[in-house]
């Protein structure tokens, strides 16, 4: 690991300000990063994916790890909530179970009691080259993506290109599925950012960044608004392990469902599979205004996977993740998938 300082700001202010005074950065890895439950960055300092000449922790900063209902019946999350916190939240658990469910999926109980909801927002990606040290890829700065050739297992099958990773967050999928938007703070002010409008698709924006965020900016508070769907929402994921395992595949869905059993309003988002959290508009559309049977969920689940390009190795994610949005949308329907 490489040398750095150490700063720990007592207000968000100070945070900014000591992101947005480090020294200028060699390269784009080199850059001050905050730090949290350090889940994440700890490792990818451990193998010189990333090289900080700063460190801003942002434990000493009040206020940012708490969990307030809106008024509304929404909620605003503080970005410094740990896992734990969410999965365990009375709230949480009564009105937005799909929310509670995906920070249960995640890792294990002693990550979840040290990983926080900005971190799991902003993790790095798991392909294998672009954790690999030695292995200059694409999103390291390379000119090639390796993982387009060569163990690609794991990576996408959809939105890939000019590089392939899929993000990793597993609360991602479920708080875009809830309509989430985020407070971002940085040396420019304070603005609110649209969940959908957070993460970047590598041939829509910077190679080497997933999201939109400055050196200098930092997420604040993730707020989740009130809406008929979020107490009937769900989150599967299929992962290769039952413990500290990221997901090869999820979905979050969410439905409103009518008098007459007929879906009303749907979302649909997949995880594991894409750069982004792959929302799946037209598999949504698809379920207005119909009452729930195992042929329309198989053909939402066709519906939602269309598109999809993988690549040598990856070809079971597209019947994996249909079989997840049957399942997602039978436990909502109360149906046997």
């Amino acid at each position: 690991m490489k040398a750095f300082e150490w700063m720990s700001p007592k207000t968000i202010a100070e945070a900014v300000n000591a992101l947005k005074s480090a020294p200028a950065p060699q390269d784009a890895d080199d850059v001050a990063r905050p730090i949290a439950g350090g889940q994440d960055l700890l490792t990818t300092m451990k193998d010189y994916i990333t090289r900080p000449s700063r460190v801003v922790n942002l434990k000493a900063i009040r206020g940012l790890d708490k969990i307030a209902e809106d008024g509304k019946g929404g909620l605003r999350i503080g970005a410094l909530v740990t896992l734990t916190q969410l999965e365990e939240h009375p709230v949480v658990r009564r009105s937005f179970p799909g929310l509670a469910e995906a920070a249960h999926s995640i890792a294990t109980p002693q990550i979840r009691n040290l990983g926080t909801i900005g971190g799991n927002l902003c993790q790095r990606p798991r392909c294998w080259y672009f954790r690999l040290e030695e292995a200059v890829c694409l999103k390291k700065g390379g000119s090639e993506c390796f993982a387009a050739t060569g163990e690609n297992k794991y990576n996408a099958i959809l939105g890939g290109g000019p590089s392939y990773i899929v993000h990793p967050s597993d609360l991602a999928p479920m708080l875009l599925a809830l309509g989430a938007t985020l407070s971002v703070v940085g040396g420019d002010g304070k603005r609110d950012l649209a969940l959908d409008k957070f993460f970047t698709l590598p041939a829509d924006g910077n190679l080497r960044r997933e999201n939109v965020l400055k050196n200098d900016d930092l997420i604040t508070e993730i707020h989740v608004p009130a809406s008929r769907f979020a107490a009937h929402s769900t989150y599967l994921k299929f992962k290769e392990r039952d413990s500290l395992d990221f997901a090869m595949a999820s979905v979050a869905a969410a439905l409103t469902m009518g008098a007459d059993q007929t879906v009303t309003e749907a979302r649909l988002v997949l995880g594991g599979v894409a750069p982004i959290p792959w929302r799946a508009p037209n598999a949504e559309a698809a379920l207005i205004g119909k009452t729930l049977t195992s042929d329309l969920l198989a053909t939402v689940a066709g519906i939602a996977l269309e598109g999809a390009k993988p690549l040598e190795k990856n070809a079971y994610k597209i019947p994996l993740t249909q079989t997840l949005v049957r399942r997602a949308l039978a436990r909502l329907g109360g149906l046997n998938a």
